[in-house]
């Protein structure tokens, strides 16, 4: 066979190779373990694909980002070959891989149960043993309608080819615009032990699959649709070893320890009542202190920034919002109209256009520029009911929002203004490792409004400001808002999940004058169209709790905690003592309650560390002969004989100072 020149990519070289003709990409890469595919001309395939002359390859690490999801989908693949096995008359839906692992939908008879899933996990590592191949097969339409006519919904999906990414999320793993190919497994004697529509790429072999575990079950409707029958979905997760799966399952542990909705009950902080409406939360008095805090801090921290406090209602005439670009382009996203004297109204969904009008409400000076507006605002969003989840993803919530009114040469300092005022507020609720990220246009989709050139300007204007803070900025094409790009700070809690926090959104399209025709008279005399700024810090006070409730643990720093000190006697003859402690502490606007119930003190004590209490005084005899308590923390820390004084300094002090014990 002739030679043939390849390209082996690496990220630091680019090393030009002779082989035969017909060399498999594999053969390039035989000494690394961690290669499970190859990077040909920039699109994916298997280790088996034969090279061409002038190839460019790059070998793809399990541990990569694509090198995870071939890892995980080709686990799939072992789930559905295992789930045919079991139940033979199981019929195949969509397996594609997702974050942190995979799916697979069957339609079966009888919903699975966590037993099926042990005997699932069992047949599944023995697939693996059996080192099958995965082997791609290309087939043409025709032929894979006969192959495949015992699976209904495959046979659906070849019907959609070309437009299956659009018709059902995941479908794309399965067929796609291009030729139709089938993947085989076959087994050690060369025969084929199972097979299933597919794109790939896939792994070599079987035993290539280093960990997995199969997770949960749930039902989902075919397509997504409900009008269609309703299969049964098997979650399951997959990693490059051992180790990332333990720490993976791990992660999971400690995040469903750290709940905020279960957190939420057992601190009794907030409730979801079924009579108010799904997504809509209401705050017992603990969560109301909680937010209370939240909102006394950030109210002072931008007035000390330069805004003024403004207030506007929760509904307006439906015009505004037509307006404002709202109603054509976010429409779904709001409530359907009230009728109101025969008049449409909406609620808001956003504070923006109530804003625009209070700046609008007399002529503006260039000389009042920047002009800051800032309120709690109140919005109600239609959030379909599958993406709800608890705080984090509400339909009525507050917003911390500002709209910042400049001129266009006071934008770039006003966002550099924005984006480290919501940094160091970050930073003071103890979050303190995050990035940015630059939400853009993207110019194949009629979503966004506006010229190119001022798309560009306030793009580059943000993603200046951005690469000044130092932090890392990735991109995120088609993100933005219909009116402007944005930046989006985005943050990781204490086990390294990240939360979108606030965000800082550049608005060249609300002032124009084919919406609210805002205008600022310049040095000059002529009027001029000024720039917004929109900008949340919070970004919702209900989802900034619920991330903060989650970030704790619930253990909150003491500046946050609903109750700061509890105080414990030791006896019944010991609480007036422990009423005149705390009324010295409450001097200092410290939150204190006495556990006066007839429960011993090791059981008060134990009451305190679940209610996740920052500090308690405790007081016996000694104690009231000495004019002390004995001060314990929430870890179990403890130092006797503390007099009043020198406890009271020590909880001031936590408290004055933000920081966590």
């Amino acid at each position: 066979m002739p030679d043939i020149k390849v390209a082996v990519l690496n990220p630091d070289a680019r090393q030009e190779e002779t082989v035969t003709e017909g060399t498999k990409a594999w053969e390039l890469f035989r000494e690394d373990a961690d290669v499970i595919a190859a990077r040909v001309n920039g699109q994916l395939k298997d280790l088996s694909y034969a090279l061409g002359d002038g190839d460019e390859v790059e070998g793809v690490l399990i541990g990569s980002p694509d090198g995870l999801d071939i890892l995980r989908h080709s686990t799939a693949h072992v789930l559905a070959q295992a789930v045919q096995q079991v139940f033979p008359e199981a019929k195949l839906g969509i397996g594609p891989p997702i974050q942190d692992g995979f799916y697979y939908d069957f339609d079966v008879e009888t919903p699975f149960v966590p037993e099926d899933l042990v005997k699932l996990e069992t047949a599944m590592r023995k697939i693996v043993k059996e080192n099958q191949r995965f082997d791609r097969r290309v087939t043409t339409d025709e032929d894979a309608l006969v192959e495949l006519a015992d699976e209904p919904y495959k046979v659906e999906l070849i019907g959609l080819k070309g437009n299956a990414g659009e018709a059902a999320e995941g479908a794309s793993a399965e067929v796609g615009a291009g030729e139709l190919t089938i993947y085989d497994n076959i087994n050690r004697n060369g025969e084929v032990a199972w097979k299933d529509l597919c794109r790939g790429p896939h792994l070599p072999t079987t035993k290539r699959i280093p960990a997995f575990k199969l997770m949960r079950s749930a039902a989902a409707y075919w397509r997504g649709d409900e009008k269609n029958k309703q299969l049964q979905r098997i979650y399951g997760t997959a990693w490059p070893s051992k180790e990332e799966l333990d720490a993976h399952l791990h992660r999971l542990e400690e995040a469903e320890r750290r709940d905020h909705r279960k957190l939420g009950r057992e601190l009794d902080l907030f409730s979801f009542p079924d009579e108010i409406g799904s997504g809509l939360p209401v705050f017992h008095p603990k969560g109301g202190v909680i937010k209370r805090a939240m909102e006394d801090y950030v109210r002072e921290r931008h007035i000390a920034e330069g805004f003024e406090y403004v207030g506007t209602p929760h509904i307006a005439k439906e015009g505004l919002f037509y307006t404002s670009g709202h109603l054509p382009y976010y429409g779904e996203g709001m409530y359907p109209a009230l009728d109101v004297d025969g008049m449409e109204y909406r609620l808001k969904a956003m504070n923006c256009p109530m804003h625009n009008l209070i700046y609008r409400s007399r002529q503006r000076s260039y000389r009042e520029l920047p002009l800051r507006l800032f309120e709690f605002g109140h919005v109600y969003r239609h959030e379909k009911s599958g993406v709800i989840h608890g705080l984090t993803r509400v339909r009525g919530f507050a917003q911390d929002d500002s709209h910042s009114y400049v001129t266009p040469e006071q934008a770039p300092a006003e966002v550099e203004h924005l984006l480290n005022f919501m940094l160091s507020l970050l930073r003071d609720f103890g979050i303190e490792d995050f990035y940015l990220e630059l939400s853009t246009r993207d110019e194949s989709k009629d979503k966004f409004i506006g010229s190119d050139e001022d798309w560009a300007k306030a793009t580059q204007v943000l993603e200046d400001v951005a690469r000044a803070t130092g932090l890392e900025l990735v991109p995120d094409p088609g993100g933005a808002a219909y009116y402007g790009p944005k930046i989006s700070v985005q943050a990781k809690d204490a086990i390294g999940r990240t939360w979108q926090m606030g965000t800082v959104q550049y608005d060249f399209n609300q002032p124009s004058p084919d919406r609210f025709n805002l205008e600022y008279v310049a040095a000059d005399g002529t009027r001029q169209q000024p720039v917004m700024i929109h900008s949340a810090k919070f970004g919702s006070i209900e989802r900034f709790m619920g991330v903060l409730v989650e970030h704790y643990a619930g253990a909150f720093p003491p500046w946050l905690a609903p109750v700061q000190v509890q105080g414990i006697p030791i006896a019944e003859r010991h609480v007036d003592y422990l009423h005149e402690v705390a009324a010295e502490l409450r001097k200092h606007g410290i939150r204190v309650e006495i556990d006066e119930s007839d429960d011993r003190m090791q059981k008060k004590i134990r009451n305190a560390q679940l209610q996740k209490v920052p500090f308690m005084v405790i007081a016996g005899d000694q104690d009231l002969e000495a004019g002390a308590v004995s001060f314990r923390y929430r870890d179990g820390r403890q130092d006797n004989g503390v007099p009043i004084a020198e406890a009271v300094a020590r909880v001031v002090a936590a408290v004055e100072s933000r920081e966590q014990v």
